[in-house]
């Protein structure tokens, strides 16, 4: 039989308590503390799970059969909390963004190489079905070379959302904000699907609320490594929160990725129609029935899919058990980071920005 797995959860907000539902859904992972530095939030969810509930981390660690951590703190403290368990020798799950600059983030990879533990960071999108096939017909060559990739998130948070927390909306601990938060999971999906990015050229406002000192409107022109350009669009202004979408575009076909789901995708056939078909008529859907209409996380940052965070969770645990890298490593959650700052640089200077940085 295998190993069961032990968790720690720190972090105990909207987030963290994802990370303890997921973790007591899954066969052969136990959760077995939480930690908040809000002492009532920690013993809430404790409570909740029947387990010990700390505002210390090191008195967390020291909890027999700990295996992996979780960190789901505001953004600008995941360095600690992961560097602090490394340390201890235990394997790390970390949020999005995995910090909110490039020195933490190498520091974070940096010590879980040294101490031999796995750091896994969520971008639980690579895992659902629409992105898996996407992926798969991308690699394959069936979209041919790919010349233009969108991301778009026109989400809404309100200002209520904003003033829940004294680090929302901070440079120091949020990092960003529409971009940075709410759009990162659509822009490591582009460069995932696209390629690496080369350079970037942004523009970013705050334009719809108060007390923030981040964007809540983001616009940016990418260029990708192998040829292809693109654009990436986010927002929390969008009332009452619209739709999430990633559209990829190659020379032989076409992939749309909207609210998480496989809604187009079209593949040119060997030999185009004749009859002066302007690229419409004879095109078959073959996501036809892919199309959904829920808003999800569009206006609530709670409805987050669970089934994707699962499959990271698993993925983790299996990693862990085989000894390989799991399949959203450090290296590859600093990717979208390091696009995003790109982004930031751009918008401050007014330049072009080219990668990496």
């Amino acid at each position: 039989m295998a190993k069961q797995i032990g968790f720690v959860v720190v972090g105990c907000g909207v987030i963290g308590k994802t990370h303890a539902e997921q973790v007591s859904a899954i066969e052969g992972a136990k959760l077995l503390g939480v930690v908040d530095e809000v002492p009532e939030l920690a013993q809430k969810l404790a409570e909740q799970y029947g387990v010990p509930g700390f505002s210390r981390l090191e008195d967390a660690l020291a909890l027999p059969g700990v295996d992996v951590v979780t960190v789901g703190t505001p953004s600008g403290l995941h360095g600690e909390v992961a560097v602090a368990a490394a340390r201890a020798g235990k394997h790390v799950i970390v949020e999005k963004p995995i910090e909110v600059n490039l020195t933490k983030a190498d520091e974070m990879i940096a010590e879980c190489r040294r101490h031999g533990v796995k750091l896994c960071v969520i971008s639980q999108h690579r895992f659902d079905p629409a992105t898996i096939e996407v992926k798969r017909r991308v690699t394959a060559g069936e979209l041919g070379n790919m010349i233009l990739g969108e991301a778009a998130v026109n989400w809404y948070r309100s200002q209520a959302y904003y003033d829940s927390g004294d680090w929302r909306g901070t440079w120091a601990l949020d990092g960003g904000g529409a971009l940075m938060n709410q759009s990162i999971h659509s822009i490591d999906l582009l460069q995932y699907l696209m390629g690496p990015v080369k350079s970037v050229s942004a523009h970013v406002r705050t334009a719809s609320h108060e007390r923030i000192e981040v964007e809540d409107v983001a616009v940016a022109v990418v260029e990708f490594v192998d040829g292809g350009v693109g654009t990436i669009v986010g927002t929390t202004a969008a009332y009452p929160g619209l739709s999430t979408r990633v559209e990829c575009m190659g020379t032989r076909g076409t992939a749309v990725i909207e609210r998480d789901r496989l809604t187009h995708l079209y593949i040119k056939p060997e030999e185009a129609a004749a009859g002066g078909n302007y690229g419409h008529r004879g095109a078959v859907n073959l996501a036809a029935d892919g199309v959904v209409d829920a808003a999800g996380a569009a206006a609530d940052p709670a409805a987050i899919s669970q089934n994707a965070h699962r499959a990271q969770f698993l993925d983790m645990i299996e990693a862990v058990r085989e000894g390989r890298e799991p399949l959203v490593n450090g290296e590859e959650g600093r990717k979208p980071l390091e696009i995003i700052l790109a982004i930031y640089r751009s918008a401050q200077t007014g330049e072009k920005v080219t990668l990496p940085l």
